[in-house]
C-alpha cells in the first residue's frame, strides 16, 4: 500500500509507515528522500553544481525541512554533495586528480567482486550478463554514449551483487555513484567499443569459474580507463 499526495503534485509517493511513525520527521521517509535525491544525483537528472536546497525540495516533496535536511547531509558524507559559501549544499563535480584516485580504489574493489562473483558464478547472471552485452555493443556500434553509461555500471552491478558481499557492494556504490557523476559531465568516453570488448573478456572469465582469470579481466578493464583519466589531467 501507499500514501499518495493529490494530483498534480511532484511529490513523492510514500509507502504507508506504521501507526507510531510521524509522516513528517520519520526516519523512513528521510530515506526515500535520500534515495530519491541519489537516484537523480546519479542519473544526472540533477547536474554538478545544481542546488540543494532545503526549503525547495521539502516544498516538492511536502515534507517538513527535518527530513530533507538529513537526507541532504547524508549526500555530503557521501561525497555526492558538497557545501558551498553562500549557496548551500551543491551536486558534487568530480574530476582530474580526484577522479583518478576513485579509479585506482575501484580497480582494487572490481577485482575482488570479480574474483568472488567467478565463485558464486550461477545460469542465472550469466544470462543477465550476456543480455547486457548484446545490447551494450548495439549501443556502443550506434555511439549512445549516455545509454553506454547506464549499461556500464548495470554490468558492474550484477556482478557485484553476485559476489554477495555486503561490504564490498556498499564500498563499490560509493565509488559507483561518484564515478557516474564524472563521466556525465565528461568528454572523454574511454572507447566504448572497447569497454565491451573488456566486458566481454570479463563474460567469459566469470564463466569460466577461474576466480584469478575473472579478477585479472576486471582490473585490466578498470587500469585501462585509469590511464586514460591520468593523461588527461
Amino acid at each position: 500500500m501507499t500514501t499518495q499526495v493529490p494530483s498534480g503534485s511532484s511529490a513523492l509517493t510514500l509507502p504507508v509507515l506504521p501507526p507510531d511513525t510521524d509522516l513528517q520527521t520519520g526516519e523512513r521517509v528521510g530515506e526515500l528522500i535520500y534515495r530519491t535525491l541519489r537516484d537523480r544525483i546519479i542519473s544526472g537528472e540533477l547536474r554538478p553544481g545544481a542546488r540543494l536546497s532545503v526549503p525547495a525540495l521539502a516544498e516538492e516533496f511536502r515534507v517538513s525541512r527535518s527530513p530533507v535536511r538529513d537526507a541532504v547531509i547524508r549526500l555530503v558524507q557521501d561525497d555526492l554533495a558538497r557545501e558551498e559559501m553562500n549557496r548551500g549544499a551543491v551536486v558534487a563535480r568530480i574530476e582530474g586528480e580526484e577522479l583518478v584516485s576513485l579509479y585506482e580504489a575501484r580497480e582494487a574493489l572490481e577485482w575482488a567482486v570479480a574474483r568472488l562473483a567467478a565463485e558464486r558464478y550461477t545460469p542465472a547472471l550469466r544470462r543477465r550478463l550476456l543480455a547486457l552485452l548484446t545490447e551494450h555493443r548495439e549501443v556502443a556500434e550506434a555511439g549512445d554514449f549516455a545509454r553506454h553509461i547506464e549499461l556500464d555500471a548495470a554490468f558492474h552491478r550484477e556482478i557485484r551483487q553476485a559476489a554477495q558481499s555486503p561490504v564490498l557492494i556498499r564500498m563499490l556504490d560509493g565509488v559507483q555513484g561518484r564515478v557516474m557523476i564524472a563521466m556525465r559531465s565528461t568528454s572523454l568516453t574511454g572507447g566504448m567499443v572497447q569497454a565491451v570488448a573488456e566486458h566481454q573478456a570479463i563474460f567469459e572469465a566469470l564463466g569460466s569459474g577461474d576466480p584469478d582469470a575473472a579478477g585479472e579481466a576486471a582490473r585490466a578493464h578498470i587500469r585501462r580507463l585509469k590511464e586514460l583519466l591520468r593523461a588527461a589531467c
